[in-house]
């Protein structure tokens, strides 16, 4: 398949100006723009520009507004309650953890809830923040109601939960956090969306067409399919408990038996221990796992984090994009009179 290689500061301002000539402000624009590289520099296309589209189309719907600014409806010395107001989800969540951990840094821990936003994108984002502060961090995304989900419960023949993603960063000292990030779902939602523009098939055991039976056709998800848990009964229980932190945030309908919402927990490692001391202790930990002989088939043993700085390495010179997501937005540049890098 054709590829297009855009080097990373172009693609970025490319970006950041087509959420401007979307009557973003220029602030907000850049913190956008900036996640979403930051997440194809990650190796998770799922959650980067691929998702322009979709963002400006939300903007035209009234579906996202664009200049809203996050608003703090209770605090106390160590939790948040903020109303995103319906603005960038990415915006808003980078407001929070960094809030967040500011009160982390002085009450020694802190418990965030996060209602009327959108789409936050890579949620590793913001657990790799706390990480980078000294913290542990831990953000979670959920929602859930029969029939309101692309997921199935574990047994169940109708959809009802969404993929619920849980991030955790914790701190080593170095440039490579532990940072654990993946959906409750045996794979994204948005890795369908890079299938798709690629032309491939998802991996076997993932999604279920709409009659119930196993597929690996993206058009068969597409049309009625689901995605399953992973773990099986195990998967399906860790999404119902990320519906039921997001619901500290009051984000529930009792009559619809609807549940979720964004929930972030941040702890000060110097609570309970010299962040130094621990984070050599969890430098040594990790690399002793590392240093376990790989199993036929593998060439090294990895932990957490390390995917996503290997790639962060790799195209540090240039990020390669599938002509399919090419040309998605190439229109967007026609569209919103912002020429193409």
């Amino acid at each position: 398949m054709k590829r297009h290689i855009f080097e990373v500061s172009q693609l970025q301002t490319f970006t950041r100006n087509l959420f401007l000539a979307a009557d973003t402000p220029r602030h907000i624009a850049d913190d956008v723009a900036e996640i979403l590289i930051k997440a194809n520099l990650a190796g998770h296309d799922s959650h980067g520009v691929l998702r322009i589209p979709s963002y400006l189309d939300a903007i035209e719907s009234g579906g996202i507004r664009p200049a809203a600014e996050p608003e703090v409806l209770r605090e106390t010395d160590n939790t948040l309650h903020i109303n995103s107001g319906g603005g960038f989800g990415h915006y808003a969540a980078r407001y929070a953890i960094r809030r967040a951990i500011e009160k982390a840094k002085s009450a020694r821990t802190c418990f965030a809830t996060l209602t009327q936003t959108g789409h936050i994108g890579r949620v590793g984002e913001y657990a790799q923040e706390a990480a980078e502060s000294g913290c542990i961090g831990m953000i979670t995304v959920g929602g859930g109601a029969k029939g309101g989900g692309r997921i199935l419960p574990f047994g169940g023949a109708v959809g009802a939960l969404g993929t619920n993603p849980i991030a955790i960063g914790v701190p080593t000292g170095d440039d490579t956090p532990f940072l654990i990030d993946f959906a409750t779902s045996m794979i994204a939602n948005g890795k369908t969306y890079v299938a798709d523009s690629e032309n491939r098939d998802l991996p076997e055991g993932c999604v279920v067409d709409k009659h119930g039976n196993p597929t690996v056709k993206t058009d068969e998800y597409r049309d009625g399919g689901h995605l399953l848990a992973f773990g099986r009964h195990k998967g399906y229980a860790l999404s119902l408990f990320v519906c039921l932190l997001g619901g500290l945030g009051g984000t529930f309908n009792i009559d619809a038996g609807q549940m979720g919402g964004l929930y972030m927990q941040v702890i000060d490692v110097n609570a309970f221990i010299p962040l130094e001391e621990y984070q050599k202790g969890v430098r040594a930990f990790l690399d002793s796992i590392k240093s376990v002989p790989p199993a036929p088939g593998f060439d090294e043993v990895l932990v957490p984090g390390d995917f996503e700085v290997n790639t962060r390495t790799r195209r540090a010179n240039g990020i390669d994009i599938p002509d399919t997501i090419y040309q998605n937005l190439r229109d967007c540049a026609e569209e919103w009179g912002v020429p193409m890098p």
